[in-house]
């Protein structure tokens, strides 16, 4: 896409856009050399000897893993300084526990990390090889959903160049997040085989493999001291193995790691069953135990869906336990001050059992009392909410736990205990307060609330956006609060912008370098510059020509991929997240077709030609997200081909929304869809992206767009709704969703054309549940907030017409988003909760690596 513009100005390149400050090490052999003529040897080196294959055998995608092993090579010694580092310093780390990282494509990323964009763009083309057309032969790992598992890949950037001791842990999915394809307009979900042929940035650690134990009894018995103790038989064991992505920083020698788990089987082949013939039984237990890291987020609609998450949960925060504590023994011989080495954070509730398994550890494992334990508990871990959701604030029940997992039950019990005892005296005997703060849940079938276990059993508990981290404060989590007011924080999420404007929009990027510099790179706020720039018109020109040039991008992406013909002159609205209810494509969807009946109704009508661009996926068993990525499709389908219509509207939906997906998209962007009920979005990051790469916000005043905005300034976003305050008074007055839809006759002839069959002629009521909803709940206020929608919505029509006006806009967003880095994020982190210090890592000269790595060798 954008790579001919690259190519045309490679040279500009070199210097202003992927070029390292950094004072690099001259190392001139065939792994950790940088110039050209040993960056060409080395592909080829690793071509044959790491493939096996010759030029004359290579496919473009054998080259591609030969320049990944090439570009690895150059991290490992970096790597390997960098732990040497940490543990000759005994270095405070942080321990970042997520069921998610989205990572993104890798080499593009660890080029421009540490410094060889280049360097290897020249090595390749000296060879005939386009590093580009190698990019795309990188498979995407797909380890998260969205915003959760992006975020923690932000941060890991962020960790890594702000040399902070950090590892990662998570699970390495096999399939990771479903491949999203489109068929006669509905998701359909395939596996995503993204390591079929290989992934060349993991190393596997197998010699740290552990054990983690699932099901059984629990057996009390009292030790040679006479204490009381506990153990756990478990009926069955499984292995993980650890699999270390490097994550270097930017401009900086500090390489971390991010740990992620595959299980295997403990007993991988039963040769007696295979012997009687059972051929499948045989294997039966490996097959069981490898599904807990085959898919990322299975369906929970059943009892076997549920059981495989907590497996799933609790498999990979014990691995990264168990592991921490090996480290952390590396340097002291007991655990008892574990808790000033180790800062663990939990992002979001998945891994909340880890405060029980840690308790587990250290009084069954580690024979400790259980008052230090706690103390060391307590003081190590720290929980960030992402969530608003009651839905997403996990609970288990009672009986599964007791299932599966017997001896945490206890804990968890036995936790509660001593925290309601607390409660009890705290509060005189409140019956319920108590209720609401016990990390159980009475009723039919008892629950054990996993949040509620994260806040008690962290020191510090966190949101993500100012409103978030209120609404957690007033609601969500408000005894908790009102209990521990000290634990509580906000910690606005930010991005990186490495990947999110350096990487993603090369061509804004040498426009802003040129210019400003490059210091912004690592500091964001630097982007203020550019505000004494709006009213130069050759800048204003340049910055809406690469504005253009992006969209074409998108547009021949677009037309290449499936076949849509959209006008790069229209303004381009675009949607792209999680598709859910509460984030409200549907709203979007109601204002496309009330644009399509005022064409219809008035052939003439003259309007602002949009296309509107959509994308994202909707969780396997989210029935109606499904129906609504349908019902977009079918919109699309009939507008688009509306000879009515014409180019005034075009509708696309991207299969497959991704972080490379993104980056072509973000860039591409006029006007950024931030539409969600108020009080309902924790955060968002996406907001942030297309707000950096210069695009426009339309938004309620939800989550992060309430800080956006008074960043931005009120003028420079489009903002409309209700407010959180308002939503809940709505709803305590009794809403009815009708009331709006008998007196509002553009909102009910748009619902009208769903319910009636005009998109679904095959089959007329097949969109009646999205009607039924809207009419008889709306849970999340459509219809409430739709005319304040369509009058914001003729606001930006206006406001793109004066073209001139719109680009300062454009440049305004993108001066004054400094504060969403996540560098910024990251040093509060650092200095508010975990209280870690950067670790400066200082490479050895060539003759002392030379001498080392002999060493090794003999």
């Amino acid at each position: 896409m954008y790579g001919n513009y690259l190519k045309q100005h490679q040279p500009h390149l070199k210097t202003n856009i992927f070029g390292s400050e950094r004072s690099q090490v001259q190392i001139e052999d065939d792994r950790t050399g940088i110039s050209i003529e040993t960056l060409k040897r080395a592909i080829t080196d690793n071509l044959y000897y790491i493939q096996g294959k010759n030029k004359s055998l290579a496919t473009p995608h054998d080259y591609y893993m030969a320049l990944a092993y090439t570009v690895r090579d150059r991290l490992i010694h970096r790597w390997l300084k960098t732990i040497e580092t940490y543990l000759q310093q005994d270095a405070r780390f942080v321990f970042y526990l997520s069921a998610e990282f989205l990572m993104g494509r890798q080499l593009g990323h660890n080029l421009v990390n540490v410094g060889l964009w280049s360097q290897a763009y020249q090595a390749l083309t000296e060879s005939g090889l386009d590093l580009y057309e190698l990019m795309e032969q990188e498979a995407e790992p797909g380890l998260g959903n969205g915003g959760l598992g992006r975020l923690a890949a932000c941060f890991l950037d962020s960790l890594a160049t702000l040399e902070i001791p950090t590892v990662g842990y998570g699970i390495r999915y096999e399939f990771g997040i479903f491949d999203q394809q489109i068929q006669a307009g509905w998701q359909v979900e395939r596996p995503d085989r993204w390591l079929h042929l290989g992934n060349p940035w993991e190393i596997p650690r197998p010699e740290y493999m552990v054990e983690v134990k699932l099901g059984g009894h629990t057996e009390a018995y009292t030790d040679l001291q006479g204490c009381y103790r506990v153990r756990w038989v478990s009926d069955r064991t499984v292995l993980g193995t650890p699999y270390d992505t490097l994550v270097p920083g930017y401009n900086t020698n500090t390489v971390n790691t991010l740990r992620l788990w595959s299980a295997k089987a403990s007993q991988d082949f039963d040769f007696q069953v295979f012997d009687t013939g059972d051929y499948t039984r045989a294997v039966a237990q490996k097959t069981f135990s490898e599904n807990i890291s085959k898919v990322l987020y299975p369906n929970d609609n059943t009892p076997q869906g549920k059981e495989l998450r907590l497996e799933q949960q609790y498999f990979f925060v014990s691995c990264s336990l168990q592991d921490i504590i090996r480290i952390y023994l590396w340097n002291h011989d007991n655990l008892d001050r574990f808790y000033e080495k180790a800062a663990i954070q939990l992002n979001d509730t998945h891994p909340s059992i880890g405060i029980a398994e840690l308790m587990r550890l250290l009084v069954d494992e580690h024979q400790m009392d259980w008052e230090r334990a706690w103390q060391i508990t307590q003081n190590t871990f720290a929980y960030t909410n992402h969530t608003l959701l009651s839905e997403a604030l996990e609970r288990w029940s009672v009986s599964l736990f007791a299932r599966l997992l017997p001896r945490h039950l206890e804990i968890i019990y036995e936790i509660n205990r001593r925290f309601l005892d607390r409660v009890w005296l705290e509060y005189s005997g409140d019956k319920d307060k108590i209720a609401r703060l016990s990390l159980i849940e009475e009723g039919a079938e008892k629950q054990v609330r996993m949040a509620h276990l994260a806040c008690v059993g962290s020191h510090a508990v966190n949101g993500v956006s100012a409103l978030h981290t209120e609404l957690l404060k007033s609601d969500v989590l408000k005894d908790f609060y009102e209990l521990s007011p000290e634990k509580f924080s906000n910690k606005t999420n930010g991005i990186t912008p490495r990947r999110w404007l350096l990487l993603s929009n090369p061509k804004l990027t040498l426009l802003t370098t040129q210019t400003i510099g490059k210091e912004w790179i690592k500091n964001l706020e630097e982007l203020r510059q550019l505000e004494t720039l709006v009213n130069d018109c050759h800048f204003c020109d340049r910055w809406n020509q690469i504005k253009q040039e992006n969209k074409q991008d998108l547009k021949a992406y677009i037309q290449h991929h499936q076949g849509i013909e959209i006008d790069a002159n229209s303004l381009f609205d675009i949607q792209v997240k999680r598709i859910h209810e509460y984030k409200r494509q549907l709203l979007n969807v109601l204002y496309i077709i009330t644009l399509y009946n005022r064409i219809k109704n008035n052939p003439d009508l003259e309007i602002q030609p949009r296309t509107f661009i959509f994308g994202g996926k909707a969780a396997p068993g989210y029935w109606m997200a499904k129906l609504i990525i349908k019902l977009i499709n079918s919109v699309a389908e009939v507008v688009n081909r509306d000879p009515h219509v014409g180019n005034l509207l075009k509708v696309v939906f991207l299969p497959n929304f991704s972080v490379t997906l993104g980056e072509k998209v973000y860039p591409a962007a006029d006007l950024s869809e931030q539409i969600s009920t108020a009080g309902k979005e924790a955060s968002g990051t996406g907001n942030m992206k297309f707000a950096l790469n210069g695009a426009l916000t339309i938004g309620t005043l939800d989550g992060a767009n309430i800080e956006i905005r008074e960043a931005v300034g009120a003028e420079n976003f489009f903002l409309f709704g209700l407010t959180a305050e308002e939503v809940v008074k709505l709803k305590t007055q009794g809403y009815n969703p009708r009331d709006y839809y008998n007196t509002n006759a553009e909102l009910r002839e748009a619902i009208d054309r769903i319910a009636l069959g005009y998109f679904s002629l095959d089959e007329p009521s097949r969109f009646q549940p999205i009607v039924d909803s809207l009419l008889n709940r709306d849970e999340y206020l459509l219809l409430a907030d739709y005319q304040s929608y369509l009058d914001c919505q003729e606001q930006v029509s206006q406001a793109y017409q004066d073209r001139d006006n719109w680009t300062r806009m454009s440049i305004l967003n993108v001066a004054r988003m400094g504060r969403f880095s996540s560098d910024r994020a990251i040093r509060e982190y650092a200095a508010d909760i975990w209280q870690v210090k950067p670790v400066k890592i200082e490479l050895e000269d060539t003759e002392k690596l030379l001498v080392k790595r002999r060493g090794v060798v003999e």
